[in-house]
């Protein structure tokens, strides 16, 4: 066994604590992000924070993109959802799989984590931790420095490559004693990970699941949920509403073709896509939806211009739609 372990490491300050614990025992430290399109609403702005976070403690993160393959866990996960449509167990055992098949490629032993024991109270009990060692495949080879003394030694421990005096006995979801160690250590930039994973998040895990009911799930359909208003209709139809200028820009990036595009015809609005169904009443409850939201100079009706190909382009006059209509249909 070799001085060398693979981090999973987050971004969040539990992550950069157990990385700097083992680094200063010595031991080299490949710190690993595993990136998914639920991480964040901006993955490149996640992957910056990251880096920035990490480097505090001297480390460049490798970045690994597992989206596609991740998808899989939501049709059925073996130790179900938490609060939302979150699968934090199946999820961890998942990384750790991965994090398992990089030691070789990366010539490390071990891995270790930033889990607290009893700071999640769906994936870090002790069962819980347990049953993510074992199924992951690393059992003895899964350090969790924060909490380790409280938990089973691991054979890095036991090898003598670790020494368990120099690790921690954390528990329970009081952060008082990571930030005391972040301002021992001067970390200052760290964020809360779990907080910004959009699978714990009530309003995308609705959105999410009425992806699933109704659509094929891929990618970009994951993409277009961190963007806009969404409505549904009768027939599968979906509607979708920019927010603001940014929302728009990504929703045009996010079209298929088919789509049938709305915008407000000489006035301040958002852009809109009905996708699915395109029966006259959708057009006009989409154009109606539209209008309800747009900038218009408190108008109780306007002009909607909508296409599937611009050089097709029609108008309609639409009112704003009746405020139980958009109760009714919002995801």
């Amino acid at each position: 066994m070799n001085k060398k372990a693979i981090a999973l490491f987050s971004g969040g300050l539990d992550s950069v604590l157990a990385a700097k614990i083992i680094s200063d025992q010595g031991i080299e430290i490949h710190a690993v992000n595993f990136v998914m399109e639920f991480a964040s609403r901006d993955i490149e702005n996640h992957k910056k924070r990251i880096t920035e976070t990490i480097r505090q403690i001297g480390l460049v993160p490798e970045f690994i993109d597992i989206s596609k393959e991740y998808l899989g866990l939501l049709d059925n996960p073996s130790y179900g959802f938490g609060a939302n449509i979150n699968p934090c167990i199946d999820c961890k055992i998942f990384m750790l799989k991965k994090a398992k098949e990089l030691l070789p490629k990366r010539n490390a032993s071990f891995v270790i984590t930033g889990e607290v024991l009893g700071e999640r109270p769906m994936s870090q009990r002790r069962d819980a931790l347990d049953a993510i060692e074992n199924k992951s495949g690393l059992k003895g080879y899964l350090l969790r420095p924060l909490s380790a003394k409280l938990l089973k030694p691991t054979i890095p421990e036991d090898e003598g490559i670790v020494n368990r005096d120099g690790l921690l006995d954390i528990r329970g979801r009081s952060r008082k004693p990571q930030l005391s160690l972040a301002e021992k250590f001067g970390i200052k930039k760290f964020f809360t990970p779990a907080g910004g994973c959009l699978l714990t998040d009530p309003g995308f895990s609705r959105r999410l699941k009425d992806l699933i009911m109704y659509d094929s799930v891929n990618l970009d359909d994951i993409r277009m949920l961190k963007h806009g208003r969404h409505f549904r209709f009768r027939n599968n139809a979906k509607f979708i509403l920019g927010r603001d200028k940014e929302d728009n820009s990504h929703i045009l990036k996010l079209r298929k073709d088919g789509d049938l595009m709305f915008a407000p015809d000489g006035y301040p609005g958002p852009i809109g896509i009905l996708r699915g169904s395109k029966d006259s009443d959708l057009v006009n409850l989409s154009a109606e939806i539209l209008v309800s939201y747009a900038n218009k100079k408190n108008q109780d009706e306007a002009l909607v211009k909508y296409w599937i190909l611009p050089q097709k382009m029609e108008r309609l006059l639409a009112k704003s739609a009746q405020r139980k209509e958009i109760e009714n249909t919002r995801i």
